[in-house]
Order: structure tokens, then C-alpha cells, then sequence
């Protein structure tokens, strides 16, 4: 017996077992060794301290001559329920050896998109993390059960129509859910009310979101960055991401720096407090500090510090107020701005069906909806879209649990059973959220057959060109060969998408990583996507059928 195996056993007989238990040998292929473990121990690896499948099997002696047996065969097991190494390709295994990243942490999957067996398959159908890469069941499912050409409607209404350019009354604005009604597109809905007339508004204005059904949580909750742009809750009338972009444009050193917020919104104010100073342009956000003191009707923002003039004209996105009052802020200041006065605040309310339409504003289409999604990996767009997929006009607004039962459906319907899919808010800015390595493969390979596939191919970022793939892989012989969402949150960084070898066939990758040293897996992911691209006749032989188990 090893030293090594020694230790093991004197550490297991700590464990509380009956003096008629029998040691089982425990094979842990990820770690690389095989050791003794009465049946009610768990398994913690002494050296690395990283959890390990264990499998109990019989006798001893058997094991040691079946290990013995395979060590000389050079072969490796199919074990029910343990990752295999040899299933990566060697780059990637030195890759995730240098980041110190166990097999354990790893989900990957590689299937030709015409092909019914995988050639890589490690840790298959265990439930992972997907971080953004959720993002591929949202809006795959809202292509297909909305539809491309789709749009959201956004309306402006009143009980009675206006009066030689005056209403006598409150005015409506009922949200559609747009997930990109940017500023610019709030003022064409604005100026299309001007040109109808409308001048005077003497009422309130009642904001409309029934379209969502949204749970009044803490903006904060997710990661304790309330400020964030990316976790601004969805709502039903949702303006430019209820963000502001603040442009700050340096002086001479020792002078002012300008602070140019955009949109301009009455219930915030501004206290800059900034000079120029000399030397290079590195980290011009490292000598800003930032203050808001924010009630939700009103923010005060206080900027502090310094910034190097050398950095030129830079901004920055902070996110504020309530939804309604940043609509109501919004729709003032530019209102004023097209020569209309309004006397009276804002509430929520919602509009009878029964009044008149005075403007509205229609989308652009669903597909450039989904392209910013996945592209750019946008969130709260994403959280839109998944509540789209149950909001039914003039009736019952869109809820997240009404959507996961709709999309659950539409799996079904499609025969792509999931059972380790747990989706929270279809955007991936979750904890909770889970899928798995072949699921995802799975569904690209779906998608790839569906009519819906140039639209939602093109919407994934070209390695190397665009999105959040564009400064990845350049110059390299990936750059511009492969569609590939990314995903990543704290302890996970994961990708997906398709990858076109050089030997013009088509292929579904996926790659997990869930693990403390996740940021450190972009090497071993980029590894895969080579090996993959450079084509069957330069790889390891194709497995010929898929591992039925998978690690738990």
C-alpha cells in the first residue's frame, strides 16, 4: 500500500462504520488515484482539497488487478457518474491544468450539428451555472413562439381628445414592454403627440406598466451595485434602461472637468466636484468618487476627485430613481424641450382600453432585439423578452412563472426534454439558474434545424469580429470562424455556439467552467474552439456513442 493510500485509510477510519463494514476501494478518476473508504465517509482529496465523485466497488484484490490491467492496456474507463480526462483534447487539459481548475468544475460538449453521437462529452447532463449563455434558451424560444417580425407597442392616451392643442385631464402613457426604448425613441413617440397637436397638458401624467407583472425587489439584491445599468429590474414602460450616461470632458490640468449628464432629468441634480490633472491616461475612473443619495422621486449625484486630462472626453452609466419617476422625468424634460408644458406630476395608474390613442411608437422588429441580447449580452433586454413570453395585452401581464411554464411547454413540444433546466429570469444574471453541458448543445443543435436559424445564428457574437467575442482570438486562426455567446458572473465563466471547422463542417460547442478560478478558464475554452475548428482528420479518433452517465 502507498504512502499516500496509507494516509487515506487512516484518515477513513476516523469515520464512524461498524467493525463488519467492509472497505470498499474507491476509483476517482479526476483525481488520479484509487484509495479505501468505508460507505458512509464523503470524500475530500487530501492534496488538491477539491470534492471527488467516489464510486464504491468489491473486493480489493479484484481492484488492484483490474487497475493493474488497465494501466498496462492504456485504457480508459467508462465509469458511471466520473468526468474522463482523456475526453479533452490535451491543449485543454494543460490549459485548466495551469489554472488550477479541476475536471470536477468542467461541463463540455462537442456534437457535429448533423451527427447523433457527441465526441466530447465531460460531465454531460450535470446542472451547471450558465451564467449569459441562458440567454441562447430565451431568446431561441422567443423567435420562435413570437415570432421574428414581432414588435412591442408603446401608446399615449387620453379619456377625451384634446382641445384646439390643450387636454383638460391627465394624459397616459400604457408600456408595451419595449425592452430598447432608448431615449431617442421616447422623443419620435414624443414628437409624433406634439405633431398631432397636442401643446398643453393640464393633468398628470399616469404611467402604465401592467404589461409586467414584476416582483418590487431590491435592485441591489444581486450583487449589492444598485447603480448598475445591467441590474435595473424590468418593467412594463421601461426608458433608455432608467440610465444616465454622464460625460466627463477634462480641461487643462488644474481646471474643471465638465459633467454632461444625458438625458437630462429634472429630479436629478448634479454636484461636480472635479479637477484636471497632468500625467498619462490609465484608470480615469480610479480618481472619481462617486456619491448618490437617491429616495426613488429624486437622486442627487456628487462627483469627487481627479481625473488625467490626457484622457480626453470619457462617460459612465449610472442607473436611478423609480421607473415611473425616471419616465416621468424623462417625458418632461424633452416635452418642454418640443415647446409642451405639463402642469401636474406623475402616478401609476392604468388606461381603459375605451380611450383615445393620441400617439404611439412601434419597435423595432424582434430580431434586433435578440442581436443586442446576445451580441452584447444585455440583461435587462433579456428579462424583457422573458417576460414577453407571457404578457398578453389588455389582460394578465407578463410574469416570470407563467413565462418558465410557457417555455417548459414549448421544450416539450419541441421533444427537447430538460430536466436539469432551472431558470429564474432567463437573462443568466442569476444564482439559481441551471442547465446543463448537452442540454445547451442540445438546443443549438435544434435551433440549427429550425426556421428561425439564420436569425438566431447571426445574432451570436463572431469570434474575434463583434459583440462580447470581438477583441478575443484576433489574429488567430479562430477569427471569424465561430458564433459564440459568452457568459460570466462571479465563479463562472461559460460559452456556446457554433463553430465551423476548417473542413467545412459545422459543430455545437459548449464549455462550463463553475469554479473559484473560473476567470482564469479563457485559455482552455479558446483551446477547444481551435481543436475543434481545425477538423476531424487532425483530431483523436470520434467516439462512436455518448456517455450515458454523467457526474452528480
Amino acid at each position: 500500500m502507498s504512502r499516500t493510500v496509507k494516509q487515506m485509510d487512516d484518515r477513513f477510519s476516523q469515520c464512524a462504520a461498524p467493525a463488519s463494514t467492509r472497505f470498499n476501494r474507491v476509483l476517482i478518476i479526476a483525481c488520479g488515484s484509487w484509495y479505501m473508504q468505508p460507505p458512509n465517509c464523503s470524500f475530500i482529496h487530501p492534496v488538491e482539497g477539491i470534492a471527488c465523485p467516489v464510486t464504491a466497488a468489491s473486493r480489493p484484490g479484484v481492484f488492484s488487478w483490474l487497475m493493474a490491467l488497465f494501466a498496462f492496456a492504456g485504457l480508459a474507463l467508462t465509469w458511471p457518474g466520473i468526468s474522463r480526462a482523456n475526453d479533452l483534447p490535451e491543449s485543454v487539459l494543460q490549459a485548466l491544468q495551469r489554472a488550477n481548475i479541476p475536471l470536477e468544475a468542467v461541463g463540455a460538449y462537442v456534437q457535429e450539428v448533423d451527427a447523433a453521437t457527441p465526441i466530447i462529452a465531460v460531465n454531460p447532463t450535470r446542472p451547471m451555472n450558465p451564467a449569459s449563455v441562458m440567454k441562447l434558451v430565451t431568446t431561441y424560444a422567443a423567435l420562435e413562439l413570437l415570432g421574428p417580425p414581432f414588435t412591442w407597442r408603446t401608446a399615449i392616451l387620453a379619456a377625451q381628445p384634446p382641445v384646439d392643442g390643450v387636454l383638460d385631464g391627465d394624459l397616459y402613457i400604457k408600456g408595451g414592454g419595449d425592452p430598447k426604448l432608448t431615449i431617442e425613441n421616447f422623443w419620435l413617440l414624443l414628437r409624433g403627440l406634439r405633431g398631432a397637436g397636442l401643446r398643453e397638458i393640464r393633468g398628470n401624467l399616469i404611467v402604465d406598466s401592467s404589461y409586467f407583472v414584476v416582483a418590487n425587489t431590491d435592485q441591489a439584491a444581486f450583487d449589492g451595485e444598485p447603480l448598475k445599468p445591467y441590474n435595473v429590474l424590468p418593467h412594463g414602460l421601461m426608458v433608455n434602461f432608467k440610465a444616465v450616461k454622464f460625460q466627463f470632458t477634462p480641461s487643462k490640468p488644474g481646471g474643471p472637468i465638465i459633467v454632461t449628464p444625458d438625458p437630462v432629468i429634472p429630479q436629478i441634480t448634479i454636484v461636480p466636484s472635479l479637477r484636471a490633472v497632468a500625467g498619462p491616461c490609465r484608470d480615469w475612473r480610479q480618481g472619481i468618487r462617486t456619491r448618490v443619495d437617491d429616495s426613488g422621486d429624486a437622486a442627487k449625484v456628487t462627483f469627487s476627485g481627479t481625473m488625467p486630462s490626457a484622457c480626453g472626453p470619457q462617460v459612465s452609466y449610472l442607473s436611478m430613481l423609480s421607473h415611473p419617476s425616471f419616465v416621468f422625468g424623462a417625458f418632461k424634460g424633452l416635452w418642454q424641450e418640443l415647446g409642451g408644458t405639463i402642469s401636474g406630476s406623475w402616478r401609476v395608474g392604468q388606461a381603459d382600453p375605451a380611450f383615445h390613442v393620441l400617439a404611439s411608437y412601434d419597435s423595432a422588429p424582434l430580431t434586433d432585439a435578440v442581436r443586442d441580447i446576445n451580441k452584447f449580452s444585455n440583461n435587462v433586454m433579456a428579462r424583457h423578452l422573458f417576460l414577453t413570453l407571457s404578457a398578453e395585452p389588455g389582460g394578465t401581464g407578463g410574469r416570470e412563472d407563467r413565462s418558465s411554464h410557457i417555455l417548459n411547454a414549448w421544450l416539450q413540444a419541441k421533444e427537447l426534454d430538460i430536466p436539469d433546466l432551472a431558470i429564474e429570469n432567463g437573462s443568466g444574471l442569476s444564482r439559481i439558474e441551471r442547465i446543463s453541458a448537452q442540454s445547451i448543445a442540445r438546443l443549438l443543435i435544434s435551433a440549427y434545424g429550425s426556421q428561425v436559424m439564420p436569425e438566431f445564428i447571426g445574432s451570436l457574437p463572431l469570434v474575434a469580429v463583434d459583440g462580447t467575442m470581438r477583441t478575443r482570438l484576433r489574429r488567430d486562426i479562430m477569427a471569424g470562424q465561430a458564433h459564440i455567446k459568452t457568459g460570466g458572473l462571479n465563479n463562472v465563466s461559460t460559452i456556446a455556439g457554433y463553430v465551423r471547422a476548417a473542413d467545412g463542417r459545422r459543430y455545437a460547442v459548449t464549455f462550463f467552467v463553475n469554479h473559484a478560478n473560473a476567470a482564469a478558464s479563457a485559455s482552455a475554452q479558446d483551446a477547444l474552439l481551435r481543436w475543434v475548428h481545425r477538423g476531424a482528420d487532425q483530431r483523436v479518433a470520434v467516439r462512436k456513442s455518448a456517455i450515458k452517465g454523467s457526474s452528480r
